[in-house]
């Protein structure tokens, strides 16, 4: 395995971090911000769009589009690494991430940002697995916690970041540079990847394995499509969504069958007999629902109940994302220095399952300030959980692993956070209109029919009577979303509990003393 760049392997090996490496993650740290930021920058600008290019018919699209292509292209990306070197597959993710940008930007109508913004998603797909791949090469588990404040970071910024830039661009130089502003950071990106990272080449003889793929991308688009138009586009029980589902199930159960025949599996089967990756997959999922859940509801309770500015949303969930970061990093720090990690999944589950609970409890007199302590607690919960499931994962499987460990992983997450939205958003859909229905008879019924989620302005528009009526729907509804979360984070304490810990690759505090080295 090569550690670091060729200039200072050795180094690298006895626990030191020579400058090479240090240039490589910053690089490898803005292009995470890139997959991160996207969404959260275009979903600001997507008024504006719509008002430009019109088809708000099809306006879902441009983000359904975006995360079909981005997970069913995940795994691949993984594999493509495995096989032929994780530096050629992830500057290809990042040539063909900024390609769909500078096309999105030069998009003349809908149909045109749709096709563009999957093409974008294709290479997204790429530069969380390379980025997490890439650092799971380059840093020995032993010593990669110290790096998970950092990730951590990334993550905080740009979900406060990403809807304040989103909004300043659109405004001052128009929507067109959401996309354009990835260009100068992807390039940075590229060249200092170019420059300075040095893996070995590998040259694999098996053929990629084409059926593997087609069978994977089927379930994976099928089971995210019912997860996003389930409740919205579609009834739950229409006949749409039971094909899809169908669709998914044949398609899913046939990749698992031919992934143990395959001559080079995309997923090979063999990584789910280590415990500890099934467990952390599982935990991974979890996290994944429950956080993308929660930056989903919580700013709306804040804005439709506490009258919080729609403007500054992200700043809303400035305690949780604190919390998450400062643990995190506390988290790394002591798994660096002692070699000990169980005790994070176990603590974390335990803290999720309550700040869950005590979110759960907020109503219309709740105060910012308990709401703040609430995410806080969260927060704290998923810091321990977030970078640590990656770490135990890749830890667990063989360096010619590492790739599909890492997509696997991230896949996981990102199918936990489509259920997420998709369940919690359902239940909490329900629940507000229900609610609306019983204190506001048929005008509170008309209000929700088409969508139990009012912006700003249109609350202001309502009658004193139906808007009190609806802070009262909205409690109601994230009380279900964030009790239903804590039921579901129990099976996360569960897996935890389960977890075996097996001591981390790398050197430690021993070896680092020996090099005289001090911190990256």
């Amino acid at each position: 395995m090569a550690l670091t760049a060729k200039a200072e392997p050795e180094a690298a090996q006895a626990g030191k971090q020579p400058r090479s490496v240090r240039v490589v993650l910053l690089a490898l740290m803005i292009a995470m911000m890139l997959a991160m930021l996207d969404n959260m920058i275009v979903g600001t600008a997507m008024p504006t769009i719509v008002g430009e290019l019109g088809g708000l018919q099809h306006l879902s699209w441009v983000v359904t589009g975006y995360t079909l292509a981005t997970a069913a292209s995940t795994p691949l990306w993984g594999k493509l690494g495995d096989m032929y070197g994780r530096k050629g597959a992830f500057m290809t993710s990042i040539v063909i991430f900024l390609l769909g940008s500078a096309l999105s930007g030069m998009a003349q109508n809908m149909g045109e940002l749709i096709g563009f913004r999957a093409i974008q998603g294709l290479g997204a797909g790429g530069l969380m697995v390379g980025v997490m791949a890439i650092i799971g090469d380059l840093i020995p588990p032993r010593e990669r916690g110290k790096y998970q404040g950092m990730m951590a970071g990334v993550m905080a910024l740009a979900m406060i970041g990403g809807p304040l830039v989103g909004g300043t661009i659109t405004d001052n130089w128009g929507w067109r540079w959401s996309f354009y502003i990835n260009l100068p950071l992807g390039a940075m990106a590229l060249v200092a990847i170019s420059a300075v990272l040095h893996l070995p080449k590998k040259r694999s003889e098996a053929r990629i394995d084409y059926l593997g793929a087609v069978l994977l991308t089927v379930g994976i688009s099928s089971i995210v499509l019912v997860t996003t138009w389930g409740g919205s586009e579609y009834a739950w029980a229409s006949a749409r969504i039971m094909e899809l589902i169908a669709i998914g199930v044949v398609a899913l159960v046939g990749f698992v069958l031919w992934q143990g025949k395959a001559t080079e599996p995309i997923v090979p089967l063999h990584i789910f007999r280590s415990r500890n990756f099934s467990l952390m997959s599982l935990i991974g999922f979890i996290t994944g629902f429950v956080m993308f859940g929660a930056v989903l509801f919580l700013p709306l309770y804040q804005q439709s109940v506490q009258g919080a500015s729609a403007t500054n949303s992200g700043l809303l969930l400035l305690p949780m994302l604190a919390a998450m970061m400062v643990v995190s990093l506390v988290a790394g720090r002591v798994t660096t220095s002692s070699g000990r990690y169980k005790v994070f999944p176990v603590v974390g589950s335990v803290l999720m399952i309550t700040g869950l609970y005590l979110l759960s409890l907020m109503d219309t007199g709740t105060t910012r300030l308990t709401s703040g302590l609430y995410m806080a607690v969260l927060g704290a919960g998923m810091g321990c959980l977030m970078q640590i499931t990656m770490l135990v994962a890749q830890n667990s499987v063989e360096l010619k692993d590492m790739g599909v460990a890492s997509s696997s992983t991230t896949l996981f997450r990102t199918l936990g956070s489509s259920f997420g939205v998709a369940i919690m958003g359902a239940l909490f859909n329900n629940r507000v209109q229900h609610v609306m229905a019983e204190r506001a008879g048929a005008l509170g019924r008309g209000i929700t029919e088409q969508s139990a989620q009012l912006d700003a302005a249109s609350l202001a528009k309502l009658p004193a009577q139906a808007r009190e009526a609806y802070q009262h729907a909205v409690s109601a509804g994230t009380h279900s979303a964030f009790l239903l979360g804590a039921v579901v984070a129990v099976v996360a304490l569960v897996a935890a509990v389960f977890v075996k810990e097996v001591p981390l690759r790398g050197a430690g505090p021993a070896a680092k003393d020996r090099s005289g080295a001090g911190e990256a």
